[in-house]
């Protein structure tokens, strides 16, 4: 009891610091994410030994308990949360382009990032397209909310949203087969890309078709109340029921979780949900989803004390350089198809594709004895930091640079 204690005390301290450092964000108009991971960054550069603090970004940042707290904790609330958020007509009216880039874009992000960093750094092939899997994976967070706050047009914010919740399931499939089956896969040749490719539609297929039904059964079951506390609990148990259910089926979890969402909340909400029932669940994830980040940004800051960065400056230039051209290219062809975004808007969605907290739990979640895996840890440790702190940061005069803030955006 008394060690729970403990931990629980180190657990409140962090989200202490993490609300202050919110709180501050807002007032000065910053993004509150990009502002945690620079608190953490200075916390963790300074080395500022803070006994509490110490134990618990020591306890928290574990591979195993990182790894638990954010994807099996973490991962389904936001997932869940950001499919109640965003209306299933908007995400349809611009699915040409979601689809394009969750899928075609993800793809292509993957072989593009996977081969040069073989071929150029010089990565085994299984740890350059484990790595490639994890900068797959994109974070709009921070962005969407500097589009809100600057009234950039609702088409782009849906987009980069919706390509964010499929390439999410999409990117922690890839991840799977090639941290896990890769190099098998290459040594059957042909009859290794067919399994590959028959295992990647068994984990995505099952995980739309675990969290359709679930979807469907939950919005059955609130047609028979009128009851906001209720119902919030069933979107709890639908969104964490989700994930471990298709996990245990060994399909995607990330999948089942955004198809369950989905269905929640368009046919669930047509026929189940009062509007004060649809305010207050909004509300509710809102403040478990402010928890939730405020814990995972700090965290990515605090990290840096468990990465080592001596003499390998050259490969992390390079890394960086390599996930921007690769998501350059992704982004070019996958929307080639869609005649309604312009070369402005396409500059701002590239731009705009920050990785973030689920790159780096993934890749904390390799097992230590992954060739590589501190490799790929200081890798999509750097990349990450770098989007979010240079990309981040300049989204907002990229924005007012491209004229898309406001009036000026054309939809």
């Amino acid at each position: 009891m008394h060690e729970f204690n403990e931990t629980f005390i180190q657990i409140l301290i962090l989200l202490a610091i993490s609300v202050a450092v919110i709180g501050i964000a807002k007032k000065i108009g910053q993004p509150y994410t990009i502002a945690l991971v620079l608190v953490g960054l200075v916390l963790g550069i300074i080395n500022v030994h803070v006994p509490l603090i110490d134990e618990a970004e020591e306890y928290i940042t574990q591979s195993e308990v990182f790894q638990a707290i954010i994807i099996s904790l973490f991962l389904p609330i936001l997932l869940g949360d950001a499919t109640l958020k965003l209306p299933f007509h908007h995400l349809y009216h611009h699915k040409r382009a979601v689809l394009g880039m969750a899928f075609i874009g993800t793809f292509l992000s993957f072989i593009v990032i996977g081969f040069s960093t073989h071929y150029i750094i010089g990565l085994p092939i299984a740890v350059a397209f484990t790595f490639a899997a994890l900068m797959s994976a994109t974070d709009p967070i921070s962005v969407v909310s500097i589009f809100k706050s600057l009234g950039v047009s609702e088409k782009l914010s849906t987009i980069m949203e919706g390509e964010s919740l499929f390439n999410d399931g999409i990117a922690v499939v890839l991840f799977k087969i090639s941290s896990i089956y890769l190099l098998t896969y290459i040594e059957l040749g042909w009859e290794g890309l067919g399994s590959g490719i028959l295992l990647f539609l068994k984990f995505s297929l099952g995980g739309v078709l675990v969290g359709v039904i679930l979807g469907f059964v939950f919005s059955q079951i609130i047609r028979f109340f009128d009851d906001y506390p209720f119902e919030i609990a069933l979107s709890a148990i639908l969104f964490f029921g989700s994930y471990f259910i298709a996990e245990h089926l060994e399909v995607s979890g990330v999948i089942a979780v955004v198809a369950g969402g989905f269905m929640f909340a368009d046919y669930g909400g047509k026929i189940g949900m009062s509007e004060k029932t649809r305010v207050t669940i909004n509300t509710f994830w809102d403040v478990i989803t402010l928890v939730a980040n405020s814990i995972i940004f700090l965290l990515i800051g605090l990290e840096i004390r468990n990465i080592d960065f001596n003499n390998q400056w050259d490969i992390i230039v390079y890394a960086i350089i390599l996930v921007i051209t690769g998501r350059i290219i992704a982004l070019y062809i996958s929307t080639l198809p869609v005649k309604d975004l312009n070369r402005k808007e396409r500059i701002l969605l590239n731009w705009g594709g920050l990785r973030g907290s689920l790159s780096i739990a993934l890749a904390l979640s390799l097992p230590t004895d992954f060739a590589g895996r501190d490799t790929v840890l200081l890798l999509t440790f750097s990349v990450v930091l770098f989007s979010l702190i240079v990309q981040g940061l300049s989204i907002k005069p990229l924005i007012k640079k491209l004229g898309l803030s406001g009036t000026d955006s054309k939809e």
